[in-house]
């Protein structure tokens, strides 16, 4: 399975974006609890639940979405329905401990105005900050012939 390309980077966008639909829930689902457990507030300046704790859960939830499914089958389902797999640099599943360093990196790639991410345009091997740091990369598998 060959490295992702450059002309296929739109994969990448796309399957993150079918992600961000599936984690909104999971994220509403948590400040649904909060409130519950800190009570309802009465003005938008002054919210109940502390703006660490949400923030806080919040990307507690984000980072274990997606290490959950990279490290038990390589996959979020953004990602099956675009055909990208995540791997590390030897062909198997990522550790664990990989799909967090890669979950950081990311963060750390997205906050630094995408750097990280852009880095895959310029890189022989069309990869991102967070491929390199974490030793994972993304492939492009074919589409499975229909049975008959």
């Amino acid at each position: 399975m060959p490295h992702l390309a450059k002309s296929q980077a739109w994969r990448q966008l796309l399957a993150m974006v079918y992600d961000a639909f599936l984690v909104a829930p999971l994220l509403m689902a948590n400040a649904f609890v909060l409130v519950s457990v800190f009570g309802p507030t009465d003005s938008i300046a002054r919210p109940t639940v502390p703006d660490w704790i949400m923030q806080s859960t919040s990307l507690l939830i984000i980072m274990t979405f997606f290490v959950i499914f990279w490290h038990k089958s390589g996959q979020t389902l953004g990602m099956q329905a675009w055909r990208i797999k995540l791997v590390n640099d030897l062909g198997k599943p990522a550790s664990v401990k990989q799909a967090y360093i890669r979950c950081v990196a990311a963060c750390l790639s997205f906050l630094l105005f995408g750097a990280g991410y852009w880095w895959m345009f310029f890189h022989p091997q069309n990869r991102t900050w967070h491929d390199l740091i974490s030793k994972t990369h993304l492939e492009r598998f074919a589409k499975e012939a229909k049975a008959q």
